[in-house]
């Protein structure tokens, strides 16, 4: 939550979210048209971009040094890619690719998914375990859980009645979050064990699609938003264990009867009650636009970040102690040419590199065809599929290499 990318009809933009007045675009890229895909490793100079005119292609950057590392081509449209510093995953409708990010060997390709038409998945960023999470019916809510790492299912979960919206891990990837199509319920599960943790009630009056779903990097927070004007921001926390003892109030009494009562009644209307309202709130003015959200901490305090589709971005702080109402602290527009034009002419760093190969030049060993992107066997390669093609640049790629592809600075 430290960077920002967005996708646009000219290309790509990369943004720095390390203060709140000001925003600091990190890299802009012309080259390719029309974005709809642009995923950053963390805060690293390497960037994933897919766009609409050749929407079956994958192509991946090292942006700081302005060379493409390699590409790849599927069988069909690309609708998401995830990536840690484990694994970089590809989603298409019916299918989803599990590559090594270290070489960008196709490790894994897991055929046959339910048709999953909005590309819905999610990869921990934790890559010590590299859970992935998918839709496992196209029905109903069903979360197939699976380990990156050891390329086995761990686990399928039965979150919801209706498909799937909205898949979310937490930081460290033991938790995880889901919303259905009708985005009244969002339910927080135990990885990997798939046990549920948590029931948070968005709303019964109408239902949402689900756009974002994001938890804090402390795991504190979940934060939910919409087509609607209401994003929500939930507690994850157990009342009955840390509340303390509540003053005699009328509230109290009539919460104490309700708590009560709860044993006697069915448990599907038990459960009901039991299910905590939103923490925090943050009402939009605007309404019907797809946005993404993020819990990020800016400038040492808690802040709730809000990108549109019409290109902005807002910035609220966020009360944890009390919640409530957000505040609204700051406007930024991304599609904006005047500061773009305002870094270029402060950019006083010494000229990059041309070329990629150049850059691994100075290594005395060059790997043989052998050890560049290959194919393991449970690949899908011997039911018929179409393999992915592929193009490297010269010389040996290390993706996973701190050193290769350090965190960009402004």
């Amino acid at each position: 939550c430290s960077s920002l990318a967005i996708g646009t009809t000219t290309g790509y933009r990369l943004f720095s979210l390390s203060s709140v007045e000001q925003l600091d675009q990190v890299h802009e890229s012309n080259e390719i048209p029309d974005v709809y895909i642009v995923e950053r490793l963390f805060s690293s100079s390497l960037v994933v971009v897919v766009s609409h005119a050749k929407p079956q292609q994958m192509n991946v950057y090292h942006f700081k040094k302005g060379t493409e590392i390699c590409n790849y081509s599927y069988s069909s449209n690309i609708l998401s890619i995830r990536l840690n510093r484990q694994r970089l995953v590809v989603c298409l409708e019916e299918s989803i690719y599990i590559h090594n990010i270290k070489d960008m060997k196709l490790l894994k390709t897991i055929l046959d998914t339910p048709p999953n038409t909005t590309g819905l998945c999610a990869l921990s960023i934790n890559h010590a375990n590299s859970y992935l999470a998918y839709p496992g019916s196209a029905t109903s809510g069903e979360i197939v859980l699976y380990d990156g790492n050891t390329l086995k299912t761990a686990c399928t979960i039965p979150a919801h009645d209706g498909p799937l919206a909205a898949l979310a891990f937490n930081s460290i990837g033991s938790k995880l979050a889901s919303a259905s199509e009708k985005g009244t319920v969002i339910r927080v599960f135990s990885i990997p064990g798939g046990q549920k943790l948590y029931e948070f009630r968005r709303g019964m009056k109408r239902y949402v699609n689900i756009s974002s779903l994001v938890f804090s990097m402390d795991s504190q927070f979940l934060c939910a938003s919409s087509n609607t004007e209401t994003v929500h921001i939930f507690k994850l926390e157990h009342l009955t264990d840390s509340r303390p003892e509540e003053p005699p109030t009328w509230s109290g009494y009539m919460g104490k009867m309700f708590q009560a009562a709860t044993n006697y009644l069915p448990a599907q209307v038990s459960g009901m009650m039991n299910q905590d309202r939103a923490f925090a709130t943050v009402r939009l003015n605007i309404s019907g636009q797809r946005n993404i959200c993020a819990l990020s901490t800016i400038q040492k305090l808690p802040r709730l970040l809000v990108t549109t589709s019409d290109g902005h971005l807002y910035i609220y702080n966020l009360d944890p102690q009390d919640g409530g109402e957000c505040v609204l602290i700051k406007k930024h527009s991304l599609l904006g040419s005047g500061k773009m034009e305002e870094n270029k002419e402060n950019d006083l760093r010494p000229p990059l590199p041309q070329s990629y190969a150049a850059t691994v030049a100075r290594q005395s060993t060059v790997p043989s065809t052998s050890t560049m992107p290959g194919y393991s066997e449970d690949g899908g390669a011997l039911r018929g599929e179409v393999i992915p093609e592929h193009e490297f640049a010269t010389g040996p790629v290390c993706l996973d290499d701190e050193n290769e592809f350090p965190p960009v600075s402004i």
